[in-house]
């Protein structure tokens, strides 16, 4: 790069009026220069060239000198060599969304909608709302690479040679996930650095500073695989606790049930080093490794029992000492901010924690018992609702149809089964499905156990009077597409629901009945009538969760003649059957994960005629499987052909619903 004279670039702001440079006369006789300050505060400024004498005239042969030499480089020119013309024109202009569009990866509306919010959020890009609306994020930014010349890659996480892990933890993971940064290998002597950001050259700096390398390759990654990355090591890397040493502690005589005082830092520091605080962060950390939904500490007579609920099994899974039983539930409650004073009286409450680098809800309930008392932990992940309906476990058919369901413009869709059977997952999933962008959803919830994104969730708090009834009867007030109901428990939430169905809302909700038939039949037991039903409800899921076959461990496997005649009664014309023999990934179970059963039910003028005429439930049934309903058992034993599930399953889920 050719030298640059400063004179020259000051040259060219001469044209510019002067400021007054008010000087003495001593200095203005010796030619001098002064700097003048204004103000105390202000910045000293040099002095004004422009005057008479010999500072113009040394500027002026200057000058002249400089004009005249042809292989001068002038100060535009200067410029424009240092700024070339191609980057300035490879910067991503206003129209990436109509390239977006253009190469189909989003829609006309789409790219409206997010036109229509970017006006409402100066200095928001475009594609970042683009994002945030749910648009395929490495689509993006592909072409936003593309845009800025810039190599695009993708991490894959079963791959760890993606990514250089030695340098990450050097970055610092809290670095790179505030960031979004993540260092991918190296290439001789430069670092090759992936970023969700094209244009951050300082962040590149800065991470050439921090790892020690002479240059960084730059290319573009997805945020999302960065933050998947992050989580992968952490989930890998939680601190494991010696459970041997921490019951040693407790062992001793010193340990006692108070009541801690938490408003001093000293008294804080003294808890977070206790040992029944580090077991009872042990319990949670195994819960959260195991996969586990509950948490049950259970006292008996001289023992005190930890269990699991896996895959919808209690399982056994640690034993403390007895007299950890005081200790460990004043722990928890101090946790869900509850009286722990308080033993007689069953309480409610729940704590927020980040376990393995994920922020979960555990939802605390503890009850008297003659033995002590007794702490259920519900763990909310985000994680179990972030499924889309495709990974429920749905038949082809009967996911059609319930896709045709949910996009109705009203109606009643109920979703039926026991609890656990997994019906808010499936209302979740299903309102994720929707255009949350276009479409006003609101939820009445008891509680609420998931926060969701674009959706207006409100809890019931029946001490004040905030029931279902009146939750809902409010929200009809602002303009909703979509209600969800967390269920109808009475009359008074069942009419409401039946009003705003029929006027043009579409409902969503939950009964507690053994199959679908029997939701209609307990809507009349509750006390609507009948033809109202008929008119107003469109469809009823019933649903049952079933422990999915080991893919590490699955065989197959001959069965008995006995069990073989059973499954021909049942359509399964197979003498053979999947089997999982049991691993160490299973617990030796030989299950892991679980899948739906599902009944679908879609109401036709046929069974509208029939429902206004007050059916019982055995006819009821009888007309919906006549009318091509499948049933539970049925999409049971259907997986059973699929080898997703096993005979036992389907039987131990389905005992009540032939």
């Amino acid at each position: 790069m050719s030298d640059f004279d400063l004179d020259d670039i000051l040259e060219s702001e001469d044209d510019a009026p002067a400021a007054d440079v008010p000087q003495s006369d001593s200095d203005a006789a010796d030619g001098g220069l002064m700097f003048v300050r204004n103000d105390p505060s202000d910045t000293p400024r040099p002095p004004d060239l422009s005057g008479t004498g010999l500072g113009q005239a040394v500027q002026t042969s200057k000058k002249a000198k400089k004009e005249a030499d042809p292989t001068r480089i002038r100060p535009t020119d200067a410029l424009s060599s240092i700024t070339p013309a191609d980057v300035i024109s490879a910067q991503p202009g206003d129209d990436i969304g109509e390239l977006l569009r253009d190469r189909k990866i989003i829609t006309n509306e789409q790219l409206s909608s997010a036109q229509r919010v970017q006006k409402q959020a100066p200095g928001k890009r475009i594609t970042q709302i683009l994002i945030e609306m749910g648009v395929d994020e490495p689509a993006v930014q592909q072409v936003i690479a593309e845009i800025n010349r810039l190599p695009f890659e993708r991490i894959d996480l079963d791959q760890r040679d993606s990514y250089d892990e030695r340098l990450l933890h050097k970055l610092s993971v809290d670095f790179c996930r505030e960031k979004l940064v993540m260092p991918l290998r190296r290439e001789g002597s430069r670092l090759v650095v992936g970023t969700s950001n094209p244009d951050d050259v300082f962040l590149l700096d800065d991470i050439k500073r921090r790892v020690g390398v002479p240059s960084i390759k730059h290319v573009l990654v997805a945020s999302s695989d960065i933050l998947a990355v992050i989580e992968l090591l952490s989930e890998a890397e939680v601190e494991e606790y010696d459970v041997d040493e921490l019951l040693a502690d407790v062992e001793e005589d010193d340990v006692e049930v108070v009541e801690e005082d938490v408003s001093g830092d000293a008294d804080i520091e003294d808890a977070e080093s206790s040992p029944v605080v580090r077991y009872v962060n042990h319990i949670i950390q195994t819960a959260m490794k195991e996969g586990a939904s509950d948490i049950h500490i259970e006292p008996g007579d001289k023992n005190l029992k930890v269990r699991f609920r896996i895959d919808g099994v209690l399982f056994e899974m640690m034993s403390p000492p007895k007299k950890m039983h005081a200790a460990l539930t004043s722990r928890i409650k101090i946790m869900a901010n509850l009286d722990i004073a308080e033993r007689r009286l069953p309480q409610d409450g729940r704590i927020r924690a980040a376990v393995m680098g994920r922020k979960l809800d555990l939802r605390v309930s503890t009850v008297p018992t003659p033995k002590g008392e007794k702490t259920v932990m519900r763990i909310l992940d985000n994680r179990s609702i972030s499924v889309s309906l495709n990974e429920l476990g749905f038949g082809e058919d009967t996911l059609t149809i319930w896709k045709n369901q949910i996009a109705q413009p009203h109606g009643i869709i109920l979703v039926t089964g026991p609890t656990g059977s997994g019906k808010t997952t499936t209302l979740y999933s299903s309102i994720r499905q929707m255009d949350l962008h276009k479409l006003n959803v609101s939820t009445v919830e008891d509680p609420v156990e998931y926060n969701l994104a674009n959706i207006t969730q409100i809890q019931t708090h029946e001490r004040i009077g905030m029931t279902f009834a009146a939750a809902l009867r409010a929200l009809l007030r602002q303009d909703p597409d979509v209600v969800m109901v967390g269920e109808i428990r009475d009359m008074e939430t069942a009419n409401i629901a039946v009003q705003a169905a029929m006027t043009g809302h579409l409902v969503l909700s939950t009964l507690h009945t053994n199959d679908a038939p029997a939701s209609l039949t307990r809507l009349i037991n509750i006390g609507i009538e009948p033809f109202l039903i008929g008119a107003a409800v469109n469809a009823v899921l019933a649903q049952r969760l079933v422990r999915r076959i080991c893919s590490n461990c699955a065989e197959e496997i001959t069965v008995s003649e006995e069990i073989a005649e059973f499954l021909t009664m049942h359509g399964v014309d197979s003498n053979k059957v999947m089997l999982g023999k049991g691993c160490q990934r299973c617990r030796e179970t030989g299950y892991s994960g679980r899948n739906g059963l599902y009944e679908l039910l879609v109401l036709d003028d046929y069974l509208r005629d029939a429902i206004a005429r007050n059916p019982n439930v055995t006819e009821f049934r009888r007309m919906c499987k006549e009318r091509g309903m499948v049933t539970l058992r049925e999409d049971g034993f259907q997986k059973v052909i699929d080898g997703k599930t096993t005979v036992e399953e389907v039987l131990r889920v389905t005992e009540s619903t032939i």
